[in-house]
């Protein structure tokens, strides 16, 4: 058998229910089609809930034609693009489906982007509209001349529906709240091919080299949502659908957020939107006063909640953007009484390529034990695991790199279609992972994350889970150096930092001693760097690149942590 054969179809199941293991053919849509049905099948279920604020999805609807009229009114053309400079608001989501009803492709911006990274996406993708914040203008201003940029639209910091931008605003720029109240108009009529044509230019890569533009489909975007929840919930459609709701406090520019938010628009949920990711208590106040349905997250965002006073919650809990530890998961459960499930994807695949469906079958009592890792390929996603030197595919419980293609993968890297892909239009992920007899898969590391020790390589997302399992420690995160002494070979070090109540408390020889109990010699750290809090990419992840970067700049300075 070999992984065309598809071993996990077989697991494809929650508890007793048989799963579909095709779901072609995928309609050929518009993606902006997806709220147009939400709103007409559930007009007055609650869309968004921010702040104590709310929109109906007739209100949604209707705002969204609205501000995509107006776009179109100012020149938007059919495949230009925008690039949304926003924190999570209302104004986004607004912004995102007017400016794909209008024809255009989204830009999603991190409002945490420096001005050179800023400068890149906005001048690399020639996006010729800015929705931006008024605390952000000025920022917007600065590139305005140096890019394709013809109008900025501003809203206010305190939200377009209670008031508009509070100065004058320069030539080029208009108020979010005056395009949206200005004569009512019908939203525009623009002939979409949905395989063809892009809704999405999200740029990806920022933490390991230049952000690359990722094109996006209305196809891949609309596949990728039928692909999660409306296939793995299909036995508990009918009480979700309409009634549910979501807690999403991941950043809307992240392209897991944006899957979460258009899958609860596809399923009609209630999306109750968080403004600041990384606020923990105040996602653990959510949780507890709207008992949301499903509570997606990325893993900094659990191991916080695993530290503070979590109670017992009957919800969904799904991990994603990076390895989830297993102590984590165990102090969530712990605290929670629900199993945590994970999935996996990339930007380029739209968010989605694998789903955890143990801990779901686990939560109605259908499967003794959840298994850990990322789970399944989703359906119509085809995958492998391959020797990243080779190619050659690799046995059956053998670590290789995940190879995959499907309907949700990219068209290619912006401007080129087909760039980043090989023929067949395959996707090499860059990721190692192994696959159970169940089909069931594991992530064992990044390839640019690896460490080669004399030869032996070392798996850091190994070294991590055994950092986690010490009981001082809230984060982790181990990586490699080149050796001074060994050319060719690299050491392993670590950074952590500890739980308040332990800080100063655990030395870096304990930690070293207690990873020698669990992993071999060659893979210890050598040495341990403690730190008052972990660096974190835009995209709430580790930020590895930037220790290993830290690290080596002390080692050329003479400087080493224990």
């Amino acid at each position: 058998m070999s992984y065309s054969d598809k071993p996990w179809l077989k697991s494809y199941k929650i508890g007793p229910y048989p799963l579909d293991h095709s779901l072609a053919p995928y309609p050929e849509l518009p993606l902006y089609q997806v709220l147009d049905q939400a709103a007409e099948k559930y007009p007055t279920q609650t869309a968004i809930l921010f702040q104590g604020r709310t929109l109906k999805y007739h209100q949604f609807k209707s705002q969204v034609d609205r501000l995509a009229a107006a776009l179109v009114g100012l020149g938007l053309g059919k495949g230009e693009r925008v690039c949304i400079f926003l924190p999570n608001c209302i104004e986004f989501l607004v912004g995102y489906w007017a400016v794909i009803k209008a024809g255009g492709v989204v830009v999603p911006t991190s409002v945490l982007r420096t001005d050179e990274g800023l400068l890149h996406e906005v001048g690399s993708s020639g996006s010729r509209m800015v929705i931006c914040r008024e605390e952000s203008l000025e920022r917007v201003l600065a590139i305005r001349e140096k890019t394709q940029v013809e109008w900025i639209i501003v809203t206010s910091e305190a939200g377009y529906d209670l008031q508009g931008v509070s100065s004058a605003l320069p030539p080029h720029t208009r108020d979010f709240r005056q395009l949206l109240n200005g004569e009512a108009q019908e939203p525009p009529q623009i002939e979409i091919n949905p395989q063809q044509d892009l809704c999405e230019l999200a740029f990806t890569g920022g933490a390991t080299g230049v952000p690359k533009g990722v094109m996006l489909s209305h196809s891949n975007r609309h596949s990728v949502i039928l692909q999660g929840l409306p296939w793995f919930m299909k036995p508990m459609l009918q009480g979700i659908a309409g009634k549910a709701s979501v807690l999403l406090a991941i950043s809307l520019f992240h392209t897991m957020g944006n899957y979460i938010q258009l899958s609860a628009v596809y399923l009609g949920m209630r999306i109750v939107l968080l403004p600041d990711p990384r606020d923990t208590q105040e996602i653990a106040r959510h949780i507890q006063e709207t008992r949301p349905f499903l509570i997606p997250g990325v893993p900094t965002q659990f191991m916080r909640l695993a530290d503070v006073g979590l109670r017992r919650v009957n919800t969904m809990l799904f991990s994603g953007a990076a390895p989830l530890p297993l102590e984590v998961a165990a102090e969530i459960k712990r605290k929670t009484g629900m199993p945590i499930s994970e999935g996996y994807g990339l930007t380029e695949t739209s968010a989605t390529t694998h789903i955890n469906l143990s801990a779901f079958s686990r939560i109605f009592g259908f499967m003794a034990r959840e298994k850990h890792g990322i789970g399944l390929p989703t359906p119509d996603t085809e995958c492998k695991l391959v020797d990243p030197q080779s190619g050659q595919e690799v046995p059956f419980g053998e670590p290789g790199e995940i190879v995959l293609r499907g309907p949700q993968v990219m068209r290619g890297y912006w401007p080129e279609v087909g760039s980043g892909l090989a023929p067949g239009g395959w996707l090499s992920t860059g990721d190692i992972a192994v696959m159970d007899e169940d089909g069931y898969f594991q992530l064992v590391d990044r390839i640019k994350d690896m460490v080669n020790v004399s030869g032996m390589k070392v798996y850091t997302t190994e070294v991590d889970e055994v950092l986690f399992k010490h009981p001082g420690v809230l984060m982790a995160a181990a990586f490699g150096v080149p050796d001074p002494d060994i050319p060719g070979s690299e050491r392993v070090i670590a950074a952590v930092q500890l739980k308040e109540e332990q800080q100063g408390q655990v030395s870096a020889q304990e930690i070293k001693d207690f990873c020698r109990l669990h992993l071999p010699p060659y893979a210890v750290p050598m040495y341990v760097e403690f730190r008052q809090e972990m660096p974190l990419t835009v995209t709430e992840k580790v930020f590895k690149k930037a220790l290993r970067e830290e690290a080596i700049s002390r080692m050329k300075e003479g400087r080493q942590a224990e």
